[in-house]
């Protein structure tokens, strides 16, 4: 009997979509009324369905609007997203989505996405360069010399090092770029390629998920609840170490399996097509000439240039792209390759990410399908009612799984802190605890779900390195529910103290 193949994550984005098309068709739509601070009039905008009016941005007008939040989180540009006004959700006409708004949603959702599509084919362009010049293979052969014997310090290092930049900035879409350079590490240090993806995803995935100073998660969500953010400060940076202490010690125990006994991969069955997409070197040793070296650091300081002006020059997607297409157009001049050599190098590499690409934009279009169908805020509506009369423990753990499933719908942290964030945190006041543990729900909902959350950046991240989304879960489901269980008591004890 012929085996049953796992289906492709284009595939299953487009299942999604077509269930969220016919979601349409039972979710009543309707919407909240928004509030956004026009910073060149100095005004606030009041948005309905049917209007849209201007009123003074003062503190008055947030009362009169039931909007616990100082004026100066507005007037500082702390939020610069609209936000969702409490008490005017409103049942609407409905528009549910047809064939063909389904058939459009994932073009609208790849020109939605355009921004870090093209930071994903540049970085395809510039690896592809990269494995021209040979300084890949050269510097993985010098590096697998370098940590023989102590090939767990890979692990350490990457985990914990992207997993604070995960918690401090919110290292998410940029960890893209890793894969390619990380993966034939880990693999020349005969671990398989789920260890370096799991250093990189999962390490991200936790940093961001017990954020601490995040500026797309806890500090937006904070300054959106109409408290300070440092607020549960503490807390957060001591759950952050645990649950990342955690997550280093189930990848080294896998890691460990697979050293010992390569068939004990969960992807043994794919080593020779992982191997050759990375390009392993078959025990060739390639000198690390001084050019390849200069190569190297060009190629590793696009990263530190790109991880520096995100962190601290308010950088995105358009100063990330350039930064990779610079680096490209600087080591196509050291290496002295040729023009048609340089542009079919790039072309090629940018061309073996254009799969992942395309998963991006079609995860965007379920969000797309989503709007367009004005059921995003029925189901946060509904998700609000759901606390009612609940005691503060159950209050905490329950708001936790809201979260954890509207990401789902709504994958973005700043979207959904700026959107649920008027409407949740209020809850917390009748039910007698601080808002920052509705916060902490938030952030923690959020950031474990988005470990199997396939309208997330998990389908694109396997995508890089050719592993299905059901080996995927197959590694990590028991850290998964290692880590709800961990996060309740932690909600639990801080419901109570």
């Amino acid at each position: 009997m012929r085996k049953i193949k796992f289906p492709s994550a284009q595939s299953i984005l487009l299942i999604i979509a077509a269930l969220v098309t016919i979601m349409t068709w039972i979710i009543p739509a309707g919407k909240y009324n928004q509030l956004l601070y026009d910073k060149e009039a100095k005004v606030f905008s009041v948005k309905s369905a049917e209007t849209s009016k201007n009123v003074p941005a003062t503190t008055k007008t947030l009362d009169s609007l039931g909007i616990k939040i100082p004026l100066e989180k507005f007037t500082s540009g702390d939020i610069w997203k609209p936000i969702n006004i409490p008490n005017t959700y409103k049942q609407l006409e409905a528009k549910p989505q047809g064939f063909f708004d389904f058939v459009k949603a994932p073009i609208k959702g790849i020109i939605a996405g355009a921004d870090i599509i093209f930071l994903i084919l540049f970085i395809g362009g510039l690896v592809g360069l990269m494995n021209t010049t040979g300084a890949f293979d050269a510097g993985i052969s010098w590096l697998a010399k370098v940590l023989k014997g102590r090939e767990y310090i890979l692990i350490i290092l990457v985990t914990a090092l992207i997993s604070i930049g995960g918690t401090t900035f919110g290292l998410a879409e940029e960890t893209m770029a890793f894969y390619p350079i990380l993966i034939p590490v880990f693999l020349a240090a005969k671990y398989d390629a789920m260890v370096g993806l799991a250093c990189i995803f999962v390490g991200s995935s936790v940093g961001n998920m017990f954020s601490t100073t995040n500026p797309f998660s806890c500090i937006i969500a904070s300054n959106a609840s109409g408290i300070n953010w440092t607020t549960g400060l503490t807390t957060r940076f001591i759950v952050f170490v645990i649950g990342t202490i955690i997550c280093i010690i189930y990848i080294m125990r896998y890691a460990k399996k697979v050293k010992n006994n390569p068939t004990h991969s969960i992807i043994y069955d794919q080593k020779e097509e992982i191997e050759t997409l990375f390009h392993k070197n078959s025990g060739t040793t390639i000198s690390l000439t001084s050019r390849l070296r200069l190569i190297l650091l060009v190629f590793t300081m696009c990263f530190v240039v790109m991880i520096f002006g995100v962190a601290k020059l308010e950088w995105w997607f358009l100063e990330m792209t350039t930064t990779f297409f610079v680096g490209a157009i600087l080591i196509g001049f050291i290496s002295k390759i040729d023009e048609n050599t340089f542009i079919d190098s790039f072309l090629k590499g940018a061309g073996e990410l254009l799969g992942v690409a395309l998963i991006v934009g079609i995860a965007r279009g379920i969000t797309v399908i989503m709007e367009d169908g004005l059921i995003s805020d029925t189901m946060l509506f509904y998700a609000s009612g759901m606390t009612e009369g609940m005691n503060k423990g159950l209050f905490a753990n329950m708001m936790f799984f809201i979260y954890g499933g509207l990401s789902f719908f709504i994958p973005s942290s700043s979207g959904m802190a700026v959107l649920t964030m008027p409407i949740m945190s209020p809850l917390a006041d009748t039910v007698g605890v601080g808002r920052e543990l509705v916060v902490d729900a938030y952030i923690y909902g959020m950031g474990l779900f988005s470990f199997i959350n396939p309208t997330s950046l998990i389908l694109a991240s396997l995508a890089m390195i050719k592993v299905g989304y059901d080996k995927w879960l197959k590694f990590i489901m028991p850290l998964f529910f290692i880590l709800i269980v961990f996060t309740m008591i932690v909600l639990t004890i801080s419901a109570y103290t």
